[in-house]
């Protein structure tokens, strides 16, 4: 009863235990009903997450909301918990979207509705957990959960080829986890042999004692489990055929959330756990950045399906945030974590749009429409918002993290971010180019013309997405206030030079010797 009332005493863990109790609960909930309990549940996450917001202490970089509860004492195992500015974004942008994800699905799935919903609140509790946990068991727990869900998610209510596309997502990223698990236990045992305590706690693992050449097989192995999820160019491949099948909520989580738990990675562990091989690896990582801005761009320029075309401007957009972090620099990490969430409010209000588009038609295929502002003047307006803020429009959400990060990384690469500006002008050209040819000219198909507006339900789901991304544009500063101390902490982090293991200790990629 003690560890129950201690669990539930921290809006931190209410916020990861809520979800995954009330999806166990949607099992025994009456038919017909599903949808709204459902709702109900992301809405009290939500709630949980705004007493985070409220009660965090934005001047202090410290981790907060703290949980540290013995698991497996032998190992040094423990459920521990807290989060930081960039954490606390995270787990707001997520329960921001997730009742939004439930609100869109109301119409759309039709089968297996306690399973289908089950998902989504199993889903939310993993995602939460990813970005709060402080002990690298746990935290690889909470990552490999979140697979389970999403893989359902995409295989069960996804498109024709929804199979195909869930066994490539699983695949990829089991691969990638895999190899972080191996690394993992390499940390925790070098640590041991220089410490002799066993331990997984993260803070506890900064400044372990590691050669040079162990730091960078390590973080070798992070990084490309990170790489696969952000994704990272040429690892990117999973991601078209994930958006393209995935049911529209999937879709929204899927670039709203999970593509930022690889950036995340790289935030939390591979960088200030091996903070020499980092700066190593850095300028390649920010050049693969790049290369996924133009390419991403390249390839979405090309693109006749809408939602195909939205998912490469994820690798686009998720290339901008990696040369961010890559720079260590203040202004350009405070806009790369800026913009992982303008990147979550925008893409996942685009996926929104074109799931609209796809429950009155069927078909994502721009040439299948035109003319549209004549008879969706609400949508037309809405789309519009959205797509410029995804371009990077002044004075909305997009703008000012792209100018952060162009302006902290240029000082850092400045023939790298002079390409990534390309990026931005690509941006205009395919998003504005979809806009025109789907919403603008004449009415080309008959089918068009007796197209409903948005409905209630969809502005209820579309009206809180264009608030913040209006707020963020015009002032940002909420935001980037609670960011900076964990920016800060971040960038020290990334300059610490690591600790010689004692003179008996032999810690190196050969093995651990005393």
């Amino acid at each position: 009863m003690e560890l129950l009332t201690t669990l539930l005493g921290t809006p931190l863990s209410q916020a990861i235990l809520l979800p995954a109790v009330w999806g166990l609960g949607v099992f025994l909930c009456p038919r017909g009903r599903t949808k709204h309990y459902a709702l109900a549940g992301t809405l009290l996450t939500l709630l949980a997450a705004i007493r985070l917001w409220t009660g965090f202490d934005a001047a202090n970089a410290a981790m907060q909301f703290s949980l540290d509860l013995s698991w497996l004492p032998v190992y040094g195992i423990h459920y521990q918990l807290g989060i930081d500015g960039i954490s606390l974004l995270m787990i707001a942008l997520t329960a921001f979207l997730m009742p939004i994800s439930v609100l869109a699905s109301f119409n759309y799935i039709k089968e297996s509705e306690r399973a289908y919903y089950a998902c989504l609140l199993f889903l939310e509790a993993a995602m939460i957990g990813v970005f709060a946990a402080l002990d690298l068991f746990v935290f690889y727990l909470f990552w490999e959960a979140m697979l389970i869900p999403m893989y359902f998610l995409i295989g069960i209510w996804g498109g024709p080829r929804r199979v195909y596309a869930a066994l490539k997502f699983f695949l990829y990223t089991m691969a990638g986890s895999v190899l972080m698990l191996a690394a993992i236990l390499w940390v925790v045992a070098a640590q041991h042999a220089a410490t002799g305590v066993w331990t997984f706690s993260i803070p506890a693992l900064y400044g372990g004692a590691l050669t040079e050449q162990a730091q960078f097989w390590l973080f070798a192995a992070f990084g490309l489990a990170f790489a696969v999820k952000v994704p990272l160019f040429p690892f990117h491949t999973w991601l078209p055929d994930a958006h393209v099948e995935a049911p529209t909520a999937g879709s929204v989580l899927l670039a709203g959330v999970l593509l930022k738990m690889g950036v995340y990675g790289y935030l939390r562990l591979a960088v200030p756990l091996f903070p020499q091989a980092a700066h190593t690896f850095a300028p390649w990582l920010a050049g693969l950045g790049v290369v996924g801005i133009i390419y991403g761009s390249l390839v979405a320029w090309t693109q006749r399906d809408m939602k195909k075309l939205v998912a490469y401007s994820s690798v686009a957009h998720l290339g901008t945030v990696m040369l961010g972090i890559m720079a260590f620099e203040p202004a350009a990490v405070a806009g790369a974590v800026l913009q992982m969430v303008n990147h979550g409010l925008s893409t996942g209000a685009l996926f929104l749009l074109v799931g609209v588009l796809y429950e009155r038609r069927h078909t994502r295929i721009t040439e299948d429409y035109g003319g549209l502002a004549k008879v969706m003047p609400g949508f037309a307006a809405v789309f519009m918002i959205v797509t410029l803020s995804s371009v990077g429009m002044p004075g909305l959400n997009g703008f000012i993290g792209e100018v952060l990060v162009l302006f902290g990384a240029f000082r850092v690469y400045p023939w790298l971010t002079g390409f990534a500006v390309a990026g931005v002008i690509l941006s205009a050209v395919y998003m504005l180019g979809m806009y025109q040819q789907a919403v603008f000219g004449p009415l080309r198909h008959t089918e068009n013309k007796i197209l409903p507006d948005l409905s209630f339900r969809e502005w209820a789901y579309l009206l809180p997405i264009l608030v913040f991304i209006l707020l963020i544009g015009v002032y940002p500063n909420p935001f980037l206030r609670r960011a900076m101390p964990a920016v800060g902490n971040y960038i020290q982090l990334s300059q610490r030079q690591a600790a010689p293991p004692p003179a008996d200790v032999k810690i190196s990629l050969g093995g651990i010797r005393k």
